[in-house]
């Protein structure tokens, strides 16, 4: 089995097909008409691509993309739960204030002495570069901050600055793996650039395949016992 222009449209429709749209990025203070009911405040905007609307809205993006390295996501929202509790999701803010007082609002996120260093050197690049979503960063920027990688460089990208960027997580991979349509020794590159050759660049597309993945494996993935009741197996 091959990773194919074809295969990948149809993984794409089926995967909406039955999940829906999913409307990534959570944002912590949009005021959306259904709550997903989890501990703290996971909002998201299906079908509305507008977001990020706010400069404070954009770097709450890029930071999250930061905390979520290594964690899950109901970690992350609680960071940024305490970092907003101090009105400190602000690229100003982040940047005057003192390192032990970041490192207290994210420890729910794990490794919080380097993601503090990470989030203070993307938040000294932000503000250097005044990037927007009219001046975005080049992913080779990206990578050469400190503490971004490959996945949250393209994470930045596509849902802070809607740069067509596709993301390549562990989630993905393991769909993919597990599908057998690629080999482990498959490089991250090799594999972002497979689904951006094979898709329109939409920004907005990508975003939905890219969330769609996520939740796909969460589904079927997070256990090796259910990895063959993927409904993919017959589909593809």
């Amino acid at each position: 089995m091959k990773l194919n222009e074809p295969k990948i449209k149809k993984m794409y429709n089926l995967l909406l097909n039955k999940y829906g749209y999913q409307g990534w990025w959570p944002l912590i203070n949009y005021k959306c008409k259904k709550t997903l009911k989890t501990k703290f405040i996971e909002k998201y905007h299906p079908k509305d691509y507008s977001f990020p609307k706010t400069k404070n809205e954009l770097f709450e993006i890029c930071i999250g993309c930061i905390l979520t390295q290594n964690t899950s996501w109901l970690n992350v929202e609680k960071s940024l739960y305490n970092l907003n509790q101090l009105k400190l999701i602000n690229p100003n803010k982040i940047i005057n204030s003192h390192s032990s007082t970041i490192q207290k609002c994210i420890k729910p996120s794990g490794y919080f002495n380097l993601k503090t260093k990470y989030i203070k050197n993307f938040t000294k690049a932000f503000l250097e570069n005044k990037w927007s979503n009219k001046n975005p960063p080049s992913r080779i920027e990206l990578l050469d901050i400190k503490g971004v990688g490959n996945e949250t460089a393209d994470s930045i990208l596509l849902y802070g600055f809607k740069v067509p960027s596709f993301v390549i997580d562990a989630y993905t991979k393991r769909i993919l793996l597990n599908l057998k349509i690629l080999n482990k020794e498959e490089p991250y590159n090799k594999i972002k650039y497979l689904f951006e050759n094979s898709l329109e660049q939409k920004y907005e597309l990508f975003q939905e395949f890219h969330a769609l993945l996520v939740k796909h494996a969460k589904m079927y993935y997070t256990n090796k016992k259910t990895y063959k009741q993927d409904f993919l197996y017959e589909e593809l």
